[in-house]
């Protein structure tokens, strides 16, 4: 096989032609766009007006909710152009954008959630303490950092990615995926795969021990705590958890269906789980956490009624 080393695009494999059902599932997109913007931009706004929310819990939200919309930008409007496209073709610059983007979102995702899990096991375990060991001084650097290193990290991947001579130009799947990209490539890959392993373990397994150290500390606590102690921990630990588990499922998806043989499964299937962490993960998010966390949900109330009674006192 002849090395590609003038390649300007790449091709998408997975679309099928859909006919006129093309403009139901643009229709069915946009709307989970709008839902995806409208729902994490309100609850970014919502904490950023009130200063009641300017605490570390409330500011680890608010980089969450920013990276939602980060991630499913990188995603909806390239995805919407595909979809009413006939040729499913996208510029090799572009591709690696994209990968950029889906990329340090996901490790943004992680650890994100992962320092999540620890301002949860200090607030739990040590609630007389947690101020002065978690302010909001320190939630800011640790949110600088996270976006700062998932951005560096993926920024070598992918200058290491570029370098590869391909030897193809046809990607299996919906959106550009970085795995997918280094299986076409002709050139000697191993240092990209030894940076993928140190990689993957950066990404996924050093963000689980916080994680596992934590909620192995509030559930000791829990269990020798009191009921109200406990009753804490559940409503302020399971819109993490549950987000925790719903991502881990999609990124795991994610990566078994596109490392491994998985045609007993119906291509539609595969392909709606393939981009599930992506759109439920913004799609829930803030509307868990909404409903969940009693101060935003009656913020929203609260600036709901001021809108209602100042358009009431306009109309007077």
């Amino acid at each position: 096989m002849m090395v590609n080393s003038t390649l300007s695009y790449f091709i998408l494999g997975a679309y099928m032609y859909t006919g006129p059902l093309r403009y139901l599932y643009f229709m069915l997109t946009v709307m989970v766009y709008i839902v995806i913007v409208i729902s994490n931009t309100s609850v970014i706004v919502v904490i950023c007006m009130n200063r009641s929310l300017h605490e570390p819990m409330y500011l680890f939200l608010c980089s969450l909710f920013v990276n939602e919309l980060y991630g499913s930008t990188g995603l909806f409007p390239f995805l919407l152009l595909q979809i009413l496209s006939d040729i499913h073709t996208v510029s090799k610059p572009f591709c690696y954008l994209q990968i950029f983007c889906v990329y340090t979102y996901v490790h943004v995702e992680f650890c994100n959630l992962a320092i999540m899990s620890y301002d949860r096991y200090l607030a739990i375990c040590f609630p007389l303490q947690y101020n002065t060991q978690m302010t909001s001084n320190k939630a800011v650097i640790f949110i600088i950092v996270i976006w700062f290193y998932s951005f560096v990290k993926f920024l070598i991947t992918l200058s290491l990615n570029i370098r590869l001579s391909l030897c193809g130009n046809i990607i299996n799947s919906l959106n550009c995926h970085n795995y997918l990209v280094a299986k076409l490539a002709c050139s000697d890959s191993e240092v990209n795969n030894i940076y993928g392993l140190f990689g993957v373990v950066l990404t996924i397994i050093v963000p689980l021990f916080p994680i596992f150290f934590s909620y192995t500390k509030i559930l000791k606590v829990c269990f020798s705590g009191s009921k109200q102690t406990r009753q804490r921990a559940v409503s302020t630990c399971t819109p993490h958890l549950v987000s925790l588990l719903n991502f881990s499922f999609g990124c795991l998806f994610e990566v078994l269906q596109s490392r491994f043989d998985m045609s007993g499964v119906s291509s539609e299937f595969r392909m709606i789980l393939s981009l599930y962490f992506l759109i439920m993960q913004p799609l829930l998010n803030p509307i868990m956490y909404g409903l969940q966390m009693s101060k935003i949900r009656n913020t929203c109330k609260q600036l709901l009624c001021d809108k209602m009674l100042s358009g009431h006192r306009d109309t007077m």
